[in-house]
């Protein structure tokens, strides 16, 4: 940052100090608020910003000239407004100066961010990035939203293209950091499970340098090739003799049990893929010194939501609701999940994956055929599992299968629901 970007950073911090609430969306402006006149591919923050001030905007961040502060002093002329609102939160993460927690990964990553605000907040005032605002955007804001007063920050961050992580780790400048895992995600962008490897690694690459902790699922190769000479505290299941932390899978139903030390912890999580998540939780939790009883009343205590995970009792069927996003690597295992839960009719609606790319055929056919050895019965919804080669009913979107299906015609069944979030796959459980 140069010294006339940190003049201006610092005279920003000090009115955000006074009006701490900021909004992008002018329509959204309340009194006392500070706007910043974002640009994006469809809309120009700027031709807003007077409409901003008008309802009541403390002031507006603006990067075009034509907006002088001396036509309207409330308007605060930057050279780059995401820039400037990317250095603030910088600014603000470290005025604080909490011990913060950088998570990111191909699965599991806000589950696993939830998880660990859970459990720390059982003794820690603790802050974390608001539902999924991982990106470029909201990683700041949320820097931006914690509070003076409290001990732990966790930021969620998330990428579809090489350097975003390395960017967001800049911004949000951690002490510690998770990878959940690496998966096929976003191969459009990444090419392969190595490019994710990579961009994801930059999280560490960035935590080797600052000389930081990260915490490690010992069980995860690709995790643990990650994090060759950094400082690691984690856990395993598989009795890895260098884990700090040792649990045991004691489930006995869809949901997930536990055993830490002499502990049980039974979750409303289901799905083997959420014991990594849950490992992460415990593990940070006895990091920051917290009881077994503690991290046992706050793991018990939390319940999956936002089509993550779900557990959902409708109908006379027992349905998994995993709808909120959808890549080969989680999709494998919920269809794995499905294979160990009961019932005797087991039925996959599946919904597209999306930023594949090239591989986006074959993936969604390595899909299909791994429903078919299973024997589970199918149904495709999407433009991309309609051009797999299978049996299967296949349907354009979710309206069409709706026109023909109602979930209560399965029952009793065991269903799960699993796909992209753009297919609207929730649709599926209201009552028509």
């Amino acid at each position: 940052m140069i010294d006339n970007q940190k003049k201006i950073i610092k005279e920003l911090h000090e009115i955000f100090l006074k009006h701490p609430k900021i909004t992008t969306n002018s329509k959204k402006v309340e009194e006392g608020d500070i706007f910043f006149a974002l640009k994006g591919e469809r809309f120009d923050g700027n031709k807003f910003a007077a409409e901003a001030l008008e309802k009541g905007a403390h002031i507006a961040v603006v990067d075009d000239k034509k907006l002088s502060p001396v036509k309207e002093k409330r308007f605060f002329l930057v050279d780059d407004v995401l820039e400037t609102l990317q250095d603030l939160g910088r600014y603000h993460r470290d005025y604080i100066g909490m011990p913060l927690i950088g998570i990111t990964g191909s699965n599991g990553k806000t589950t696993t961010k939830e998880l660990i605000q859970a459990v720390l907040s059982e003794k820690y005032r603790t802050g974390a990035t608001y539902k999924n605002l991982n990106n470029h955007i909201g990683v700041p804001l949320s820097l931006l939203d914690f509070s003076d007063d409290l001990d732990i920050g966790i930021i969620e961050m998330g990428t579809n293209h090489f350097g975003e992580i390395k960017k967001l780790t800049e911004i949000a400048n951690p002490d510690f950091g998770i990878i959940t895992n690496i998966g096929k995600a976003h191969l459009e962008f990444f090419k392969s499970k190595e490019g994710v490897k990579k961009e994801k690694g930059s999280l560490f690459d960035f935590l080797r340098k600052k000389h930081g902790l990260i915490f490690v699922n010992y069980d995860d190769p690709d995790v643990m090739e990650l994090a060759e000479g950094l400082n690691t505290y984690g856990f395993s299941y598989d009795n890895n003799p260098q884990a700090q932390i040792h649990l045991e899978d004691i489930s006995e139903k869809p949901e997930l049990k536990v055993k830490l030390n002499q502990t049980e912890i039974q979750t409303k999580l289901t799905g083997k893929y959420n014991l990594s998540n849950i490992g992460y939780a415990i593990a940070v939790g006895k990091f920051f010194n917290l009881s077994d009883e503690q991290i046992k009343r706050a793991l018990e205590n939390y319940t999956p939501k936002d089509m993550r995970s779900e557990i959902i009792e409708k109908d006379g069927n027992l349905i998994v609701l995993d709808a909120y996003n959808a890549n080969p690597t989680s999709m494998q295992a919920a269809l794995e999940n499905l294979e160990s839960l009961q019932g005797v009719r087991k039925i996959a609606i599946l919904g597209d994956m999306f930023e594949l790319g090239e591989h986006s055929q074959a993936e969604h056919q390595k899909i299909v055929d791994f429903a078919k050895q299973k024997g589970f019965e199918t149904y495709l919804i999407g433009e991309n599992f309609k051009q797999t080669d299978s049996d299967f009913e296949k349907f354009s979107d979710t309206k069409e299968f709706l026109d023909k299906y109602r979930l209560k015609y399965f029952s009793p069944a065991t269903v799960l629901i699993k796909g992209s979030r753009s297919m609207k796959l929730e649709d599926l459980l209201k009552n028509k």
